[in-house]
């Protein structure tokens, strides 16, 4: 079976395309990958989302928009994808997420936005999507869902391996006997977040700001003292926590801030 799986994580930068040949060979799923595509957000969409997210108030004008518009983004990637490699038998869609709703240290909903209907009726191809409600109902935490692919990878390997996903927001897996995912904390989130306000550019290219910067332990403690962090796996979080409003006027160096 071929598939495409098409991804955009809370970096919101752009559409990931992924397309795999599936085979079952007795118990064991086998996976050939058979190639990539990727297609950065046109920068009004993307400003649209990013003035959607929390802890901005949005309205459910924007939210039928952005379900449109990112669903019709989606659909052209997954065209670009069959495209390349030829006819697929499924795609599977996570769409963009806009707000995970994490309450009392439990996961109690979770959005993503980009209409399946619009993959659909573009590629004439059966597809699967809202991955993440599916886990939250099933009393899971709706994220990381990477974690699968981690464990089936990493699994039998010598000593106990971990893979860290450096994301918007960053997870780690622990595979041993009893594996564990979680997210650890904002990744590249802050950092976005931060050289939009000091340096006025989407990000940081390359980490060099941050490479001429020096750390600032009282900003770093601060930083930790987040009760996040202390709190046991499994736990997710997101932008609806760790956002710009996150970081607090600050009368340091931008340099010194992103390090």
């Amino acid at each position: 079976m071929r598939v495409v799986g098409l991804m955009s994580g809370t970096s919101i930068d752009a559409i990931d395309a992924a397309i795999a040949d599936l085979t079952l060979d007795g118990e064991t799923v086998r996976l050939h990958p058979l190639g990539s595509v990727r297609a950065r957000y046109d920068d009004d969409l993307r400003e649209e989302i990013a003035a959607a997210l929390p802890p901005a108030p949005t309205t459910m004008a924007a939210v039928c928009r952005l379900d449109t518009r990112i669903g019709q983004a989606f659909a052209e990637v997954a065209v670009a994808a069959i495209e390349h490699i030829g006819p697929v038998d499924l795609i599977v869609s996570h769409g963009q997420t806009l707000y995970h709703w994490v309450e009392e240290d439990r996961v109690r909903g979770t959005l993503q936005l980009g209409q399946p209907a619009w993959i659909a009726e573009r590629t004439r191809v059966p597809v699967i999507s809202d991955l993440r409600p599916r886990d939250v109902a099933a009393g899971g935490q709706g994220a990381p869902l990477v974690s699968l692919l981690d464990v089936l990878l990493l699994k039998g390997r010598p000593g106990i391996p971990a893979a860290l996903n450096l994301g918007g927001i960053a997870n780690l897996t622990v595979v041993d006997d009893h594996p564990v995912a979680f997210d650890t904390g904002p990744g590249n989130a802050l950092l976005d977040a931060a050289a939009q306000q000091l340096l006025g550019a989407p990000h940081d290219e390359d980490g060099r700001a941050a490479a001429r910067g020096s750390v600032i332990p009282e900003l770093l403690d601060r930083l930790l003292a987040d009760p996040y962090y202390a709190r046991p796996a499994p736990k997710t979080t997101g932008k609806e926590h760790f956002n710009a409003a996150y970081l607090e006027p600050t009368s340091h160096a931008p340099d010194d801030v992103l390090a």
